[in-house]
């Protein structure tokens, strides 16, 4: 998959693009839905922003991302998307009024042969516009416009809010319902204190800066190992919360992978949350942490031995 980050100063190669747009926060089955319908003769693309316009436009807000930039990237390629427009949103874009986005960006810029997007899509100068503009600036400008209709499944809308909500209330997997997938966190194992080393449980730390955050407590979770020479597919059990045994209360996710040796320090992971065990529990002392950990990974691995 190809990667560009602006709109101008393309090559002819990754011009006449099919492209799907919108953030695609999640990519869930309402996003995929989208995508597919973007599918033609034409290479699939996809225009997404970086960072979300909600970061731009409430910055003091809580975080609310399902998948940071990386996750999303490796989401979309699995979906055989061959050109991934990631574009800047800066004061430059946001201030665009509908006309000149739809002419520079799509148009000129990009050159796109079709756009579809979803029948609840924005955009231009304080989100002026929506689909029915879309469709009439297509006309103007030379590409087609495909409006998907949104989904539901078992009457209850597949959005990015509606999958928080369950993976607040430690639904992962009515999450995966609406995601088509696992809920995954990505990126870098990060050196921490080595507590679980020490208690015979060596985790790896993931920072979970910027995502929203499901329920805190434990989960059973399938881990992939993307970089280094222990890449690959393993079982595991993950602690996501604030440690309150040892008095921090910085969120992050620990994961220990079973059946695991090796230094995983700087490689890449995605952890996925297949079930929610129980929340964060604050013992009187490491034996009944130890205890408790030991019947988390029996139960996580009864659970994962018949996903």
């Amino acid at each position: 998959m190809q990667s560009y980050t602006h709109w101008t100063g393309l090559g002819a190669e990754a011009r006449g693009a099919s492209v799907a747009m919108g953030n695609f926060d999640g990519v869930h089955l309402g996003h995929q839905s989208v995508i597919d319908l973007a599918r033609t003769e034409a290479p699939l693309g996809i225009i997404t922003f970086e960072p979300h316009p909600r970061e731009v436009f409430a910055p003091d807000a809580p975080a609310f991302r399902l998948m940071n930039a990386e996750a999303r990237s490796h989401r979309l390629e699995k979906l055989g998307v061959e050109r991934l427009f990631e574009l800047p949103f800066n004061k430059e874009l946001a201030g665009m009024e509908p006309e000149a986005f739809a002419r520079e960006v799509l148009a000129e810029g990009l050159g796109v042969s079709h756009v579809t997007v979803g029948g609840d899509f924005r955009f231009g100068k304080r989100r002026a516009a929506g689909t029915a503009e879309l469709i009439e600036l297509g006309h103007r400008y030379g590409y087609e416009v495909t409006v998907a209709p949104l989904l539901h499944i078992d009457g209850v809308e597949v959005s990015s809010t509606n999958i928080r909500r369950a993976l607040s209330e430690g639904r992962p997997e009515d999450a995966a319902k609406m995601l088509g997938h696992l809920h995954r966190i990505e990126g870098a194992v990060l050196h921490g204190d080595k507590r679980g080393k020490g208690l015979g449980f060596p985790t790896a730390n993931m920072s979970v800066s910027g995502l929203h955050l499901p329920k805190l407590g434990v989960y059973a979770v399938k881990v992939d190992v993307l970089t280094g020479p222990q890449a690959g597919s393993y079982h595991g059990a993950a602690s996501l919360g604030v440690r309150p045994m040892f008095g921090e209360n910085t969120p992050n996710l620990e994961t220990f992978i079973f059946d695991f040796d090796g230094d995983l320090y700087d490689q890449h992971l995605s952890v996925a949350l297949v079930a929610y065990l129980r929340p964060e529990m604050k013992f009187d002392g490491l034996e009944g942490l130890m205890k408790q950990m030991a019947q988390d990974c029996d139960q996580a691995r009864k659970i994962l031995a018949n996903v």
